[in-house]
């Protein structure tokens, strides 16, 4: 019907092309016929007919004086199909073309532009047109701005490009250009904007050419493969504002030809290259308008230079992850402007200038990983906007300044593993907006102070190895954020405040190693989400609480060098504890039947009144003969009854198993290997393996739900044997089994999938996982259950998710990448409890610096995969984020990653061009709650900021975390409909160092 239709409306335009006396002009005419070449799935253009005088008043249209078609904007109207060059190059006077934020597919006609003489602005950004760029693009002779950015274009930006006789700006980011950069642009004397970033060209130098450019004020290089020197011809470009080197292979020093001609410039950006050589001294004095200087993650060695640090417009300064020694001058004092300084990660010494911060406003303060040494200056929260302040690993002494416990605007302060004492000022305790306090391994004393009950964000109070005194405040009950308590290592006294009992969302509370006496308090039954409790070496006496079984995720118990006393609970049996240590109390009676054997001797070491059949646990009976008479008949009846059990037992074993042994031959023991203390035998758990217990099956094998003799369920995958692949390669499914032992046997964390077990056999291979009775992520959002996942449950499971990851990115030691993150990988326990699953791909990063690693084959799955990894192969840490993204996405829309719906595009396309077009209630899924919709337009911004074309400007995991935590705080501002939160874009550009914890 549709192509009928087309043939109707092809021979109406013949007819009236052949009847000038009917009322539509010929430009609309050339309009209708460039429709006919298009897909307009929503009926956009559907005002275009044939009953107008004029197209002027058509959707997308824009007239001039004379009534002819002048500015066409077919921009975000879900367009599919060829570029109709031919029909729109048919108008006289079209002077402005945009076709961006579209489906257009195919490639470009090779010369049909070249017929748009009158065009000034070309705009075919994101859409989907491949192969080459045409040469004839060059021989518009009006031609001022040309944007082609976010296309799949390929082959080799055409030399013809260097004959645009008026361009101004020029854009070709994130395409597949594989070829060179031709010196031939640096022809275009009028240029002021060319933007070649994220392209695979050719490893090569930066044409020297393009210092011919004396106009251009924006140049944008990041990810070109570049390598080589930075050319001295580059400060000649007098003008530039923003230069961008970023994520390339340069080499050498900064030349100083460079930085003494750029008067001009407000930015540069050498971000993540390969630089090395001192910074250039003397050239900085001519660099007087210069307000952000950032060159960091290189190899720049020696100092930071005097000049640089004095000019009073700057406002930006970061030179970390080099080799920078020496001081940091004193005339840094004199930049008025400066709100950001991060110098971590180098060797620089000596004592910070005393007047820092006094004659500036200054936010975000990074010195880590130095020699610094001195005392902390007063002044660095003079301007009364200091966020960060981080000094971590240096040499600092003396007191924490007084001037910062009335820094009301402080976020995290770290002042780690330094050589800081005396008393923590009060203030600093209880400061409104802090939400990271870390003071760990100092020689800091004095008491923790009541003031604390003011700091109703913190989430992280880090004070293990000072000599911290007196007792824990009650005021700490009221920190109801509060995730992490770690003291250890002090001389706290007093009793744990049963106040703490409230905190509902603590996540580790290490007390060990101090003078606490008295109760572990009642009520700690609501610690949900406790992971880690160490209360070790302090002198904590009565019972154990029975309400620690009631913990769900609790992973490490250590209760070990206290005087508790009594029976120890029999519930602790429904733990999945890791690490258990009961260790030299006064504990009595017997040890619950799942602890009572080998593997957890230790835990029950120097308890004396503590029975068990283990040897030497218990001091020897008393060996009385006539005693030991008296139940002799006791003894005999227990032998003759297991004797007769014995019998039956193999008789039932011969009869009821006699197919068993050919299923042994697959699975000896000796193949088995645990990564947890186990509370079930292997043996049991194949023997269940039956078609009736299949929950899932693959090509690579099938999933099986096992419930156990001791009312335990696990999941256990079961993966067939397949033959190697020519040429030597690895088998894929045996590769896949192997990272997955190899990753899951090595991760702790409460918010990744706990592997028990596994077996390699010739035949198969199994791998014992812990139960999840919900089910995955996509098996709940995308079905019938969906009802079950309101928005509460939804915020809860992306924030566990995220954990889960940044755990596997910042915690693991080399980091690790799991290359195929998707809602169908997160699974969901009986509390809706999240955690990673699946790592059957993941990589381990290996090198602390290094940055994006190739593979040979793509791994992940279509609609998750981010833009960079589907054609350069190259996987790192931002791949995960982008694919984390679009869960988030799928949390707040409801929708799967790919669907019909989308025509050919994917969710994050779809909510983006939703967004432009209908605004944020057409993106929240429907089926949600409106009191939430704050929180979820804040969530879904994030989900936005990490799916982001460009991998540098994606959040850490570790900053996804703290933002997603922080969507409930009433102080964050409201997001923009349809668009990032100004809070989302400042916390993309902050990414923590290696080290940080949040």
């Amino acid at each position: 019907m549709v192509h009928f239709n087309q043939q109707v409306l092809l021979f109406l335009l013949l007819f009236l092309s052949l009847n000038p006396t009917l009322c539509l002009n010929q430009d609309g005419l050339f309009l209708l016929q460039a429709k006919l070449q298009l897909f307009d799935p929503t009926n956009a253009l559907s005002d275009w007919n044939l009953r107008d005088a004029t197209p002027c008043n058509w959707t997308a249209v824009t007239c001039d004086a004379t009534a002819r078609v002048a500015h066409l904007n077919l921009s975000n109207l879900r367009l599919s199909g060829p570029v109709p060059a031919a029909a729109l190059c048919r108008l006289p006077s079209l002077a402005n073309l945009s076709l961006a934020y579209n489906y257009l597919n195919a490639t470009l006609p090779a010369a049909a532009f070249s017929a748009c003489a009158a065009l000034r602005s070309l705009d075919l950004s994101q859409n989907l047109i491949s192969g080459p760029i045409p040469p004839a693009l060059a021989l518009l002779p009006d031609l001022q701005a040309l944007d082609l950015s976010s296309n799949n274009f390929s082959g080799d930006i055409p030399a013809t490009f260097g004959q645009f006789r008026q361009l101004q700006s020029l854009s070709l980011v994130s395409n597949l250009l594989n070829g060179i950069i031709p010196s031939s642009l640096g022809n275009v004397s009028t240029l002021k904007t060319l933007q070649l970033a994220y392209n695979v060209f050719k490893a090569g130098p930066i044409p020297p050419s393009l210092g011919n450019l004396s106009n251009l004020e924006e140049l944008w290089l990041a990810g070109c493969n570049l390598m080589g020197p930075i050319p001295p011809s580059l400060g000649n470009l007098a003008k530039l504002t923003n230069l961008d080197l970023s994520m390339n292979n340069l080499v050498g020093n900064i030349p100083e030809q460079l930085v003494s001609g750029l008067r001009s410039i407000v930015q540069i950006e050498l971000y993540q290259n390969a630089l090395s050589g001192t910074l250039p001294r003397a050239a900085f004095a001519n660099l007087t308008n210069l307000e952000r200087f950032d060159a960091s993650t290189n190899q720049l060695t020696g100092t930071i230079p005097d000049k640089l640090c004095g000019l009073r417009k700057l406002g930006s300064l970061i030179l970390y992850a080099n080799k920078l020694e020496g001081n940091l001058p004193e005339s840094i004092v004199n930049s008025e402007n400066l709100y950001e300084l991060k110098l971590f990660n180098n060797s620089l010494t000596g004592s910070l200038p005393s007047g820092l911060g006094g004659n500036s406003k200054l936010q975000s303060f990074d010195v880590s990983f130095n020699r610094f040494s001195g005392e902390v200056p007063a002044g660095l929260c003079g301007g009364r906007v200091l966020e960060e302040l981080i000094l971590i690993y240096n040499s600092f002494s003396g007191r924490i300044p007084d001037s910062l416990g009335e820094c009301k605007s402080l976020r995290r302060v770290r002042l780690r593993n330094n050589n800081l004492s005396g008393v923590v000022p009060e203030g600093l305790w209880g400061l409104p907006h802090l939400y990271l306090l870390e003071l760990v391994e100092n020689s800091l004393s004095g008491s923790i102070a009541n003031a604390i009950s003011g700091a109703r964000n913190l989430s992280s109070l880090l004070i293990s190895g000072n000599n911290f005194s007196g007792s824990i405040p009650e005021g700490v009950g009221e920190l109801f954020n509060l995730e992490e308590l770690v003291a250890n290592h002090n001389s706290l006294t007093g009793r744990i405040p049963t106040s703490m009992v409230r905190l509902s969302q603590l996540d580790r509370l290490v007390l060990r190693d101090n003078h606490l006496f008295g109760e572990i308090p009642f009520g700690v039954g609501g610690w949900k989400k406790l992971n880690e409790l160490d209360l070790a070496n302090n002198r904590l006496d009565g019972s154990i609480p029975k309400e620690l079984s009631d913990l769900p995720v609790l992973n490490y118990l250590d209760l070990s060098g206290n005087r508790l006393s009594g029976a120890i609970p029999i519930e602790l049996q429904d733990l999945k504890l890791n690490l258990l240590n009961l260790s030299n109390n006064q504990l009595s009676g017997e040890i619950p039947p799942l602890y009572a054997n080998e593997n957890y001797r230790k835990s029950f070491l120097g308890n004396p009144s503590l029975c068990s059949s283990l040897s030497a646990l218990c001091p020897s009976l008393d060996g009385n003969e006539s005693k030991s008479r008296k139940y002799v008949w006791i003894f005999r009846f227990i032998f003759v009854l297991a004797g007769i059990v014995l019998i039956v037992g193999v008789a039932w074993f011969y009869f009821k198993f006699r197919n068993f042994k050919k299923m042994k031959k697959g699975f000896h023991i000796s193949k088995w290997k645990s990564f947890h203390k186990l509370g079930f035998s292997e043996f049991e758990v194949v023997k269940l393996l039956s078609e009736d217990n299949v929950i899932g099956s693959g090509a690579s094998g099938k999933v099986y739900k096992v419930a156990l003799s001791n009312g335990e369920m696990v999941a256990v995958k079961k993966l067939f044997g397949a033959p190697n692949m020519e040429n030597g390669s690895v088998d894929s499914e045996k590769d896949g089994f192997e990272v997955e032992v190899e990753t899951l046997g090595k991760i702790r964390h409460k918010n990744i999938v706990r592997l028990w077990c596994c077996c390699n056999s010739k035949d198969s291979k199994l791998l014992v996982y812990e139960y999840m009775p919900n089910g995955s992520l996509a098996d709940l959002l995308h079905s019938s259950k969906k009802g079950l996942l309101d928005w509460p449950t939804r915020y809860k499971i992306a924030i566990d998710a995220a954990e889960g990851l940044s755990y596997l990115h910042h915690d693991c030691v080399p980091p690790i990448v799991h290359r195929d993150v998707k809602s169908s990988n997160i699974l969901l326990d009986d509390e809706f409890g999240a955690k990673v699953a699946d790592f059957g791909v993941a990589k381990i990063v290996k090198g602390a610096n290094q940055g994006a690693e190739s593979m040979s084959v793509i791994a992940g799955s279509y609609g998750y995969l981010a833009p960079e990894y589907a054609y350069t192969l190259r996987v790192n840490e931002k791949s995960d984020i982008y694919s984390f993204g679009v869960v988030i996405l799928e949390l707040v829309t409801g929708k799967p990653p790919l669907d019909p719906e989308y025509g050919e595009k994917d969710l994050v396309k779809w909510v983006y061009s939703t967004l432009d077009q209908k605004g944020q209630d057409e993106v929240i899924d429907p089926s949600l709650d409106i009191q939430y919709r704050e929180e979820m337009s804040k969530v879904l911004s994030l989900g936005l900021l990490c799916t982001s074309s460009l991998p540098i400007t994606r959040p850490s995991m570790r900053r996804v975390v703290k933002m997603l935590k922080e969507v409930t705080a009433p102080a964050l501002p409201k997001s923009l409909s349809g668009k990032l939160s100004p809070y989302f874009q400042e916390e993309a550009t902050d990414n923590d160092h290696q080290g940080s914890i949040v």
